[in-house]
């Protein structure tokens, strides 16, 4: 059987990704391909790598149009989302790649997107955290994670669950691809600003993914988290390159660290802990759905660091979204994302 997948927000470099795995997916088709500001231009002439698309055109973000699938992908800027899920049948099924159903407090809503009406939560949709697969089960809803939250989130989670590193003293210093600004032409994001460069943004509490990353690790950790996120931006289109330290607890030692990371992911197919030595590369996890860790325990400091890597635009967005629909179509998780990068 083959499923109808809908995408909103499909002129986007999220949307493009998803329009990609879609089409290459062995049990989905393409639905209706929605982008507002393009309705009726060639989809292709805006994601020339897609010729696998060939004459298909955007159409209008109608809801009536996108109800028709047996799925919706949403990709619309944060805020957007909301308003169209009203409007939505409420037993389509919808994974929502923006931030708008991802937050549980409402005043966390507000100070970071400034929206004044929160839309709730659904349940999130990082299936490798642990106990998530449980709390998803049922699930015909999700928020997607953001970029930035899947990294530190799978770095820092199993080892916040077993009580092996501190909760209240998290740093976190990331490093992003100029994609995860999205499309939207900007003077900061021009080549010869970025190209040579690395700078800082966002800085000193302010980034949109800090109280959603506080949240999941909370959750984690069964305790509240507290940390410190200084995201940067790096001279590169895609990728995502996560430091995350923390002070490690009295007693344990690096071989209880990693022994915690193998024990929660060594069964998934897209987490890989890499072997002692060798270190998290952007470039390896190009293209695919995987993120790479790596631990290392400084004892002088008395801190772990764990370091993560992956595709900002896969697992990070749209391949998290197509993980995400497996689940709720009922097909197997893996099915359809691509496991290894693409290099050099």
């Amino acid at each position: 059987m083959t499923w109808t997948v809908a995408i909103a927000g499909a002129s986007g470099y999220a949307g493009g990704e998803l329009v990609r795995l879609v089409s290459a997916h062995p049990e989905l088709g393409l639905g209706a391909l929605a982008a507002g500001a393009k309705a009726g231009h060639a989809v292709a002439a805006t994601h020339p790598q897609l010729v696998s698309v060939g004459d298909a055109r955007f159409v209008p973000t109608d809801a009536d149009v996108l109800a028709q699938a047996d799925l919706l992908l949403l990709a619309l800027p944060h805020g957007e989302s909301a308003a169209l899920v009203a409007a939505l049948p409420a037993d389509l099924p919808v994974v929502d790649l923006g931030a708008d159903f991802r937050l549980a407090d409402a005043a966390a809503w507000g100070r970071y997107y400034g929206g004044s009406v929160h839309a709730g939560q659904w349940p999130y949709g990082l299936p490798e955290l642990p106990g998530q697969r449980a709390r998803l089960a049922e699930a015909a809803r999700v928020a997607n994670p953001g970029c930035y939250a899947t990294a530190v989130a799978l770095a820092l989670a199993p080892l916040l669950a077993a009580g092996l590193v501190e909760p209240s003293d998290v740093v976190v210093v990331a490093a992003s691809g100029t994609s995860g600004a999205g499309r939207k032409a900007s003077e900061a994001l021009l080549a010869s600003e970025v190209m040579g460069a690395m700078s800082p943004y966002k800085v000193g509490g302010v980034h949109q993914h800090t109280p959603e990353m506080e949240q999941a690790l909370s959750v984690a950790a069964g305790e509240p988290v507290s940390m410190v996120f200084t995201p940067t931006l790096a001279p590169m289109p895609r990728g995502i390159l996560a430091t995350c330290t923390a002070r490690t607890a009295p007693g344990v030692d690096e071989g209880a660290l990693r022994d915690a990371l193998h024990a929660a992911y060594d069964a998934e197919p897209f987490v890989h802990v890499l072997p002692a030595g060798r270190l998290p590369s952007t470039a390896a996890t190009l293209g695919s759905n995987s993120v790479h860790l790596q631990v290392a325990h400084d004892p002088h400091s008395g801190r772990t660091t764990v370091i993560a890597a992956e595709d900002n635009l896969v697992k990070g967005a749209a391949g998290q979204a197509i993980q995400n629909a497996n689940r709720i179509l009922g097909l197997p998780e893996p099915m359809g994302l691509p496991v290894d990068g693409v290099a050099p």
